[in-house]
């Protein structure tokens, strides 16, 4: 069985059979640390359930969980159980894989469109490679180069304005080739003291494996960074 359907089907398995034990979970009390744990735990597991949303028939999956509870013999041979979750498994990831692709297609569309029309903009500059730059204050130290760490402070948005992380208040000390290829490129553009915005094309951001969270497969990314320190 394809391994990333098992935590769907085990956390499936876990958090009907407490849903049937607790009844209308709407007004459960959050107050104790046990209880918003708990909550914690159900909330990870709610999330791996949407990938078999539409997939499973909830009173067959009942019937399995309370067999399973009650230590009852399995209704239906072993061997035909394994047989319906593999195939259960690969249509759940084959329905994954093609909404990926559809995302990915919606992704490169926008991410191409906010390109060109950021390109016509006014003190926007394009490196050869494609990565957008604009100077929103200029400073006077060095530039940092590839080999040398910095201290940055920074905002990285969607194109349509989702805001995907934040120094927040203590700058990111990282160095300059450990970010994405794109993103160390537009650094080094950059004297101390500076603040730039950054649009960055999809490949050489994250490409169509995007990343955690709001990042999608063939994300364009803008940045509005301050260069504070070079180490």
């Amino acid at each position: 069985m394809n391994q990333r359907v098992l935590p769907v089907l085990a956390a499936a398995t876990l958090l009907t059979a407490a849903c049937a034990d607790a009844g209308d979970s709407s007004s459960a009390a959050l107050e104790t640390q046990d209880q918003i744990a708990s909550y914690g735990i159900g909330m990870n597991m709610g999330q791996g359930l949407a990938a078999a949303e539409g997939s499973l028939d909830m009173a067959a999956f009942m019937r399995g969980v309370e067999d399973a509870m009650a230590g009852n013999d399995p209704a239906l041979d072993p061997g035909e159980i394994q047989t319906a979750l593999n195939a259960f498994s690969q249509a759940v990831n084959e329905r994954m894989m093609a909404e990926r692709e559809v995302e990915a297609a919606a992704n490169m569309e926008a991410g191409q469109a906010y390109l060109a029309e950021n390109a016509a903009r006014e003190g926007v500059q394009v490196t050869e490679s494609g990565v957008q730059w604009e100077v929103l204050e200029e400073g006077s130290g060095d530039r940092p180069t590839a080999e040398d760490r910095v201290r940055i402070h920074y905002t990285g948005t969607l194109v349509d304005g989702t805001e995907f992380d934040a120094s927040g208040d203590t700058p990111l000390e990282l160095g300059v080739s450990q970010f994405v290829p794109g993103f160390s490129e537009a650094l080094q553009l950059m004297p101390l003291g500076s603040r730039y915005r950054f649009v960055i094309p999809s490949d050489l951001a994250y490409g169509p494996g995007g990343s955690q969270g709001a990042i999608g497969p063939n994300a364009t990314l803008v940045f509005e960074v301050e260069l504070v320190e070079i180490l």
